[in-house]
Parts: C-alpha cells; sequence; structure tokens
C-alpha cells in the first residue's frame, strides 16, 4: 500500500476509535448531537457505536430472569399487570440490565435489596419502555435512605424548613450524578393531599430532563412539530397550575409542580402514570404531548383492566 494512503488510513482509524470511545463514555452527547442533525441518521449510527453495550447487555440476558424477581414487580410495580405479555417481557429485560449496569447504594444502615432494585429499575424503566436502547445512561448510582433525608438548600425554594442550610427531601435527581431516593415513600406513594404519587417516576423524569443538559422541563423531543406543540402546551398548562395553586384550588396535578417549570414536568409525568384516566379527561392536551414523548397511553391500559 502507498505510504500516503495508509497514513491516512491509520489517521481515520484513530479518528473513527476516538469517536466511538467518545460516545461510549458520554451518551449524553447524542442527544446533543440530535438537536442539531437528523435523528434518523444517528438511529442508524447509534447500533454500531454502542456494540460494546449491546454485547455486554447480551450476556446480561443470557440469565434467567428471578421468578423471585417476577413477584417484586407484581407486587410493586402496579403497571406490570396491566402490560401486555410482549411488554412484560421487554420490562423484565429493562429491569434485568438496569439493575446489572447500576450501582445499588443503602445509606443511614440500609442494605439495598433485591426487592428494592427491581422495585425502583421496573418503575423508572416504565419510563422508558418505549424508547429504544435507553438505560439513564449518566446515572451511574442509585442511593436508597430508609426514609427522607436532608439536603442543602436550593437557595430558589423558599417554601422549606431550614436546619443548618439545608432542607428536608423524599428524592433527588442529580445532573450527572446519582438519583437518591426514600424507600418509605416508594412503598407508600401518597402525597401531602392524599393523592397517588410516584417518587421513582419523578426523579426519573428528572433525568430524562438532564438528558442533554441541565433540567429545564424539556426533554429531547424527536420533532420540531412536537417541540412546538410542546412549549404552547407545558407554558399553558404550568400557567394554569401556577393560578389555580395561589387560588388554594384543588388539582389533579400535585401544587408542587407549580414551584417551577422543571418541577411541573416531573409532576406531569407521575400523574401520566399513576392517574392516566383522570388527565387525559382533565388536561388532554397535556396527556397528548406526554403520550407522545413517552410513546405509550397508560389511559388506555387503565381502561382495559378497570370499571371506569
Amino acid at each position: 500500500m502507498n505510504p500516503q494512503v495508509e497514513a491516512v488510513v491509520i489517521i481515520l482509524a484513530l479518528i473513527a476509535c476516538f469517536l466511538v470511545m467518545a460516545f461510549f463514555l458520554m451518551p449524553g452527547a447524542f442527544a446533543w448531537l440530535r438537536r442539531l442533525w437528523s435523528p434518523a441518521f444517528f438511529d442508524w449510527l447509534e447500533p454500531l457505536v454502542f456494540w460494546i453495550d449491546d454485547r455486554r447487555r447480551r450476556q446480561i440476558l443470557s440469565q434467567p430472569f428471578p421468578s423471585q424477581w417476577h413477584q417484586y414487580l407484581e407486587k410493586n410495580v402496579s403497571h406490570y399487570s396491566l402490560l401486555s405479555d410482549k411488554d412484560q417481557a421487554k420490562l423484565r429485560d429493562l429491569v434485568q440490565i438496569f439493575i446489572a449496569e447500576k450501582r445499588w447504594e443503602g445509606c443511614r444502615g440500609l442494605e439495598a435489596t433485591d426487592e428494592m432494585k427491581v422495585t425502583i429499575a421496573g418503575q423508572a424503566c416504565l419510563l422508558v419502555l418505549e424508547m429504544s436502547n435507553h438505560f439513564f445512561p449518566r446515572v451511574k448510582t442509585i442511593l436508597i435512605y430508609p426514609g427522607g433525608f436532608r439536603v442543602p438548600r436550593d437557595p430558589q425554594m423558599a417554601d422549606v424548613s431550614m436546619e443548618g442550610g439545608t432542607m428536608p427531601v423524599l428524592g433527588q435527581a442529580v445532573h450527572r450524578g446519582p438519583v437518591i431516593l426514600s424507600w418509605q415513600d416508594i412503598v407508600n406513594p401518597r402525597n401531602e393531599a392524599g393523592t397517588p404519587m410516584n417518587l421513582v417516576i419523578h426523579e426519573f423524569a428528572h433525568q430524562l430532563d438532564m438528558q442533554g443538559g441541565p433540567a429545564d422541563g424539556t426533554p429531547f423531543l424527536s420533532s420540531r412539530k412536537l417541540q412546538k406543540k410542546w412549549r404552547r402546551v407545558m407554558k399553558q398548562e404550568y400557567d394554569r397550575l401556577v393560578e389555580e395553586s395561589k387560588e388554594g384550588r384543588v388539582t389533579l396535578l400535585d401544587a408542587y409542580g407549580a414551584s417551577s417549570e422543571v418541577e411541573f414536568f416531573a409532576v406531569a409525568s407521575e400523574c401520566f402514570f399513576e392517574l392516566p384516566v383522570e388527565m387525559k379527561r382533565q388536561h388532554p392536551q397535556l396527556y397528548d404531548v406526554l403520550a407522545r414523548y413517552y410513546r405509550q397511553d397508560p389511559a388506555a391500559r387503565w381502561l382495559q383492566h378497570s370499571s371506569y
């Protein structure tokens, strides 16, 4: 081979290796570049870049799904029984990979048990059930507390109890960091108003929001048409919740969502999965944009298995 051609081939090979490693180590770069270029191109490129992940995941899935884990899904992940057999199998695969790829730590003497891991993984992976090969790549660690805990105070949040510059929370999603959760509030999912909540969905919705950078209430959206509708509907619904909260009205959406657009997306995601029929009736446009984003119709699932 001509020495000059050989040199060019070597340089191109090195560049290709660098790009593969860069994308492998920084999967969030895909979300950023998708905004600038064609999503279809990245749908083609992604399997080539993440072939190492795919190989490892095939090895994980070669192991049988433990029967006890199946019982945990049925007991603690309410949506599991509503899914079709095909989607149940898909969720089990996601759970198996998610558990294997994350580091799990119990805090304050708590042991992170299989039940905790399967419950958290099942609820988190429900969000990405129809998002191909999405395993929250920026989340490396899940920290589990027995109950609520305190974190450094956010200066933007005024309505919190203060104690030495910290505030009490039930969960926290850290940008490029861990997800921290209260186990007590996962197994007893009720907010202050007594309506259903889902702490895991809330915090992992924040992680989806952070996929392309710091949270702003708008996750990566696949089309400009959806982006345009999302901005209009979310602003309208957020402003509505803010006004209703100021007036002290009882709302389907947790009033905590009125604290910021970031929290509104997480609260709306909770409601979308936990009270989908009511949301579709009372907030049809909001339900529609979330259904398009998550590519799911949980209201239809509930209606097929209930007496609404």
